[in-house]
């Protein structure tokens, strides 16, 4: 029989331990993650391991991404409270969850209806309705004339598509991990006040690569 682990505790160390020291010190993000518990958005099999260094699995080939590169997406973002965001990959809601529960408003796209599904009962548990879920194959089935301040992908791509960095308001920000394993990297990209783009380096990462991506357009960052 599993003995439940102490969820409290082990929170504590996976921000003190984890989060902490990989260079995540914004306070707004820290506090992020001890109010939105990851262990309700894991699968049950996985629950003992919500909290630990490891992608943890998903069903149709798809993980979930470690908690510190959860934190350090939201700290790399700097969401508002006024900021309209587009997530690209629900996944298990735990990444959506954060951002719902920090921003005025989310639309999450997924391929996988099961995971859109499921992401309405999780949010629902935290009273997060400012969270417009929409079943679509990543960027080839997304059609919006919105525009957003910030704009997360959650799977990697080869190249970035140029139409989707047009969607960005002037000083908004993307986060997307570009490239082919066993090289990819962690990069943000600014929409300057003068239309022009900036791209950021932020670290060297892995991710399975974003499901229903056509050959994008070529965009040199």
């Amino acid at each position: 029989m599993t003995t439940e682990i102490d969820f409290e505790q082990a929170r504590l160390n996976m921000i003190e331990q984890q989060i902490r020291t990989w260079g995540v010190l914004d306070q707004k993000v820290l506090d992020l993650l001890d109010i939105i518990h990851r262990e309700d958005f894991v699968p049950a099999d996985y629950r003992q391991l919500a909290l630990a260094d490891t992608n943890i699995p998903l069903a149709n080939s798809q993980v979930m991404m470690t908690p510190k590169l959860e934190a350090r997406l939201l700290q790399a973002v700097a969401v508002r409270e006024e900021d309209k965001v587009l997530e690209i990959g629900t996944g298990s809601a735990y990444l959506t969850a954060l951002l719902a529960k920090s921003t005025q408003h989310v639309d999450s796209i997924d391929i996988f209806k099961k995971f859109l599904d499921e992401a309405k009962i999780k949010l629902g548990k935290y009273g997060l309705d400012n969270v417009s879920l929409s079943h679509a194959g990543a960027l080839s089935d997304w059609r919006s004339e919105s525009e957003y301040d910030v704009i997360v992908i959650t799977g990697s791509v080869l190249e970035l598509d140029s139409k989707l960095q047009q969607q960005l308001t002037a000083g908004g920000r993307m986060f997307v991990v570009i490239g082919e394993s066993p090289v990819m990297e962690a990069r943000l990209i600014t929409r300057m006040n003068d239309g022009q783009f900036n791209s950021e380096a932020l670290f060297e990462t892995e991710l399975p690569a974003l499901i229903g991506v056509h050959e994008p357009s070529s965009f040199e960052l």
